[in-house]
């Protein structure tokens, strides 16, 4: 990036007083996701079988069994390519799924976050030790229409979920773009002044976009990977011996 056009260059105060005018933005914008989410509190809830069938290391499970006895659930529906390799998995839910690290923030406000895959636990729980994940990983394949009841099974998901007793209550779910939430990386980007440098940002003349849009790969593999393969650890989600 040597060659990079840079900025036009000014004065501090000139630099300052055009800050300033675009925190009046940044601060309404704020706002604005502070009154989203007191909207996303007032919604209503729908009952969804608290028995639907999960798989996890030990076996079936419910649904309220992945709730770990907290009240509230963050489920990360994972598309899921059966039979392929690691390098052919889902870049998007890999990116999404790599910055979710300390999850005791949430379990301090009575919050289980878990991976709900959508393809067979035996291949996908190699995929999340090979990655070196700690979530808890369970495959929703036994009951994923019923979970996705009116959305489409195979895409990204993640949905919000309240127990009452023995009782279970879909709150909220988002999808595609919606799954942002999850990482940092674009938006520690987005305030960089070449931003994520993908194809389809408002960018100016000049500005680096060799990244097609949601391209999150290298050299032929999710970018998160690399460092588990020279870290030597198994990639193989076959399960040979």
């Amino acid at each position: 990036m040597a060659n990079t056009p840079l900025p036009e260059v000014t004065d501090r105060k000139t630099f300052e007083a055009r800050l300033n005018e675009l925190r009046v933005r940044e601060k309404a914008h704020t706002r604005e996701g502070d009154a989203i989410a007191a909207a996303r509190r007032r919604l209503p809830a729908v009952e969804v079988d608290a028995n639907l069938e999960l798989t996890g290391p030990d076996g079936p499970l419910t649904l309220l069994d992945a709730f770990e006895g907290r009240k509230q659930l963050l489920a990360y529906y994972f598309m899921w390519h059966p039979g392929k390799p690691a390098t052919d998995q889902c870049q998007g839910c890999t990116w999404c799924t790599t910055h979710v690290g300390e999850l005791s923030y949430l379990q301090s406000r009575d919050i289980t976050f878990a991976v709900f895959c959508q393809g067979p636990f035996e291949e996908s729980i190699r995929y999340h030790d090979f990655m070196g994940w700690t979530m808890p990983w369970y495959s929703a394949l036994p009951s994923l229409d019923e979970l996705l009841v009116g959305r489409t099974t195979g895409m990204m998901h993640l949905v919000s979920y309240v127990r009452e007793g023995d009782r279970v209550y879909e709150t909220w779910w988002t999808t595609q773009r919606g799954v942002e939430v999850m990482d940092n990386s674009y938006s520690l980007m987005d305030l960089t002044v070449y931003g994520r440098q993908e194809d389809h940002e408002d960018s100016p003349a000049g500005w680096p976009q060799d990244w097609e849009c949601g391209g999150l790969t290298a050299n032929g593999r999710p970018i998160s990977q690399w460092s588990r393969v020279e870290a030597g650890r198994d990639d193989d989600l076959s399960g040979r011996t």
